[in-house]
């Protein structure tokens, strides 16, 4: 088959994977140079601890699986199994990780409760003041910056595999082919839309009515720290925003425990892993209201660096990057991805959320799985 995939962020780059990997010829369109939308700007966590039971847990699991398996085969992606630590401060926040313990799919995540030092053993670099911590051992992580070229440079060494980038599709003409921005038409056996949270033109033309938001993030990025962080952190305000955690022990919490003005404004949780050059990754935010700001504002960070500053139990290093992202979400958030047919031949899969990172390898390998590649 020829199979033309459009978009080249972490979902896209995943459909031409499996398309190439089984045999098949890919020809790979993106609208910029390389991808700069949300599968740069993100943690390049695979995040399996809070995803919810069922489907969406297997699907995280099925991608760390294939993550850690490409990862060998592609070292430029940085691939580490360095799971995450979530922190606990008091007995309400520890309730909460106790009863995610008990989840008859605990083990498969690898969940465990740890003194504070416990934790410390497994993350050295935790040196503030804390209670405990939840341990997920199958999260995972890669480096978004780098990850999308280091994957097409193992792509188009197959032979099998075209990028034309500084393309943009602007419509899907007769059966399975597209027309883009330099007039010229592509045609294959199969096209595959993987636009981000490019829902405008021609997704709107092809699917007007698209059950899928736009959400807009903030985040940053500091020097090195000068010594490892052995695995990702959050801290208890995520509980606030992953479906694993859902129960009595997080409604307690969220009855006895307010956050911030600042983390409430904001709806923000701390998630943290290290860069290979040594610096942080911090976050996050969450907007859902657009149109967006267009700036980036002062008060999540100043929250963040306390956060992190009183789990280190040091000064943060200087804030090398700040930045926004956005990315696209199913309004149904119970489901793992859209994935619609638009034309005879013609499917658009997006709106994975948060879980774009994580999930990606796992929906391209359905996506394959289910139209027959």
């Amino acid at each position: 088959m020829r199979v033309i995939v459009v978009g080249a962020g972490v979902l896209g780059t995943m459909h031409a994977w499996q398309a190439v990997e089984r045999g098949h010829e890919v020809l790979h369109i993106e609208r910029e140079a390389e991808a700069r939308g949300a599968s740069v700007r993100n943690f390049g966590q695979i995040w399996v601890s809070g995803r919810a039971g069922g489907e969406e847990l297997a699907t995280a699991l099925r991608a760390r699986e294939l993550w850690e398996g490409i990862g060998a085969r592609v070292p430029g992606l940085g691939f580490r199994a360095i799971g995450s630590l979530t922190v606990v401060k008091n007995a309400a926040e520890r309730a909460v990780a106790e009863a995610a313990t008990r989840r008859p799919d605990a083990a498969a995540r690898g969940y465990r409760l740890l003194d504070a030092g416990q934790a410390r053993e497994v993350n050295p670099a935790l040196r503030g003041t804390f209670d405990g911590a939840l341990w997920c051992e199958r999260d995972a992580a890669v480096e978004p910056r780098a990850a999308q070229r280091a994957l097409k440079e193992e792509l188009l060494g197959s032979g099998r595999y075209t990028y034309l980038g500084g393309r943009e599709v602007r419509a899907v003409v007769g059966e399975r082919a597209v027309r883009d921005d330099h007039g010229e038409t592509h045609r294959g056996d199969a096209v595959i839309l993987c636009t981000g949270a490019w829902l405008g033109g021609l997704v709107r033309e092809l699917i007007p009515e698209l059950p899928v938001r736009r959400v807009r993030l903030q985040m940053m990025q500091t020097d090195p720290l000068g010594e490892p962080l052995t695995t990702s952190v959050a801290d208890a305000d995520s509980f606030r925003y992953y479906p694993a955690y859902r129960g009595d022990a997080l409604d307690a919490l969220n009855a006895g425990q307010a956050q911030t003005p600042t983390a409430a404004a904001h709806k923000m949780q701390l998630l943290m892993v290290q860069r290979a050059d040594g610096g942080l990754t911090i976050g996050d935010t969450h907007e859902y209201e657009a149109p967006f700001a267009f700036d980036t504002v002062e008060e999540p960070y100043e929250h963040l660096t306390g956060v992190v500053e009183s789990i280190l139990g040091r000064p943060l290093p200087r804030i090398r990057r700040r930045w926004a992202g956005v990315y696209a979400q199913c309004t149904d958030t119970g489901r793992v991805v859209h994935r619609q047919q638009a034309r005879d031949g013609v499917w658009l899969v997006t709106g994975p959320g948060g879980r774009g990172m994580t999930c990606s390898p796992a929906i391209a390998e359905t996506t394959a799985n289910e139209l027959g590649w």
